[in-house]
């Protein structure tokens, strides 16, 4: 990257002497210039738009390989402690958390939902999740922002073959900052944008179907076809809110723009990018089952079985975090090579077709 200007950064003149022995670790891996902005992968002489999610997560392996070193420093000092803030909630009142969920509940009542037991834990698990981002808003826009941040410049200087200069990355940190946090509130208006516009779409169902006469028990078969739609569009939403935090660390854009930026590089590839999410949103949600059995719940005798799963957990936590982060920079190449292609391929179709009538 260029911290002049943040965009990717140029590579040394030196690089291109490196000999064959020295290029082991990734034969075919070429280096190439600000001008040509084309970054081809570590596996093969392919770019980046004929990846699928399984080569993301293999180029995504081989870049931690690499540059294992800095990877696993930003994960020690900046990820680990976001995620032991995360998978513990002490910054969560319990009280507050039962007040809230008691609140939705009557809601979900008053809207005609039956109070069954898959309806009281979803209240109490929303109740949790809204008070947990509430409370640790500040972590996430520090230390779990500065993370995403020195994934996405260590995922660049690594194709770049540049090594991470903590100094350089601070420098060029400062210089963004202002952009990153602006991309990243604008991400947060639009998930609690979309969580709002769900509860209201299904408060509005409830009340129509109660209308109608139809009784209670039914009403939940609508509600889960209306949840499977928003799954899936909501999945989309937040990989463009990830693609959007990527573009605002190697494009000089941000905020709105940033997100309609993410928008047009993301077309034609929603699919890779829905299995990245929910391959790295399955391997999250298992390892905070996990942490809430087996650390939350369980214990051996005095609890000593904490002291060495908790710690772990995080860890594992942690480390799905950074693949994801990983997979999140990849995948914004591999979005930004496939749009450059098509522009390609549509001026030589209007070439072509210039030529032949002149």
């Amino acid at each position: 990257m260029e911290d002049s200007s943040g965009n990717c950064c140029t590579v040394d003149s030196n690089c291109s002497n490196i000999s064959d022995s020295e290029e082991a670790p990734l034969q075919v891996f070429e280096m190439e210039s600000l001008d040509s902005d084309i970054r081809r992968s570590f596996c093969s002489d392919q770019q980046f738009h004929s990846m699928d999610a399984l080569e993301i997560l293999r180029e995504t392996i081989r870049i931690l390989r690499y540059n294992s070193s800095a990877f696993m420093v930003i994960l020690a000092l900046l990820i680990c402690p976001v995620s032991a803030v995360v998978l513990s909630n002490f910054l969560i009142d319990e009280p507050m958390v039962k007040k809230l969920s008691i609140k939705l509940l009557l809601v979900a009542q008053s809207s005609g939902l039956p109070l069954q037991p898959v309806i009281k834990q979803l209240c109490h698990r929303l109740s949790e999740m809204a008070l947990s981002i509430a409370f640790s808003f500040p972590v996430y826009i520090t230390l779990s922002l500065l993370s995403k941040a020195a994934t996405v410049y260590s995922v660049d200087c690594t194709y770049l073959r540049k090594k991470f200069d903590t100094a350089k990355f601070f420098a060029f940190v400062i210089k963004i900052w202002k952009r990153l946090v602006w991309t990243y509130l604008w991400v947060c208006m639009v998930i609690v944008g979309c969580i709002a516009l769900f509860l209201v779409l299904v408060i509005a169902i409830c009340n129509i179907f109660s209308l109608l006469g139809f009784p209670s028990y039914l009403i939940i078969y609508p509600l889960i076809v209306v949840g499977l739609a928003f799954a899936v569009i909501f999945a989309s939403a937040i990989i463009i809110c990830n693609l959007s935090i990527v573009i605002s660390v190697l494009e000089d854009v941000s905020g709105i723009q940033a997100l309609l930026r993410s928008g047009v590089l993301i077309q034609g590839q929603i699919q890779v990018g829905l299995l990245i999410f929910f391959g790295s949103t399955i391997g999250m949600a298992f390892v905070e089952g996990l942490y809430e059995h087996r650390v939350k719940t369980v214990s051996y005798g005095d609890g000593s079985s904490r002291l060495w799963e908790g710690p772990l957990l995080v860890i594992m936590y942690s480390f799905v975090v950074l693949i994801d982060s990983m997979m999140s920079a990849v995948f914004y190449f591999t979005c930004r090579s496939s749009s450059m292609e098509a522009v390609s391929e549509e001026d030589q179709t209007l070439v072509a077709g210039i030529v032949p009538s002149s």
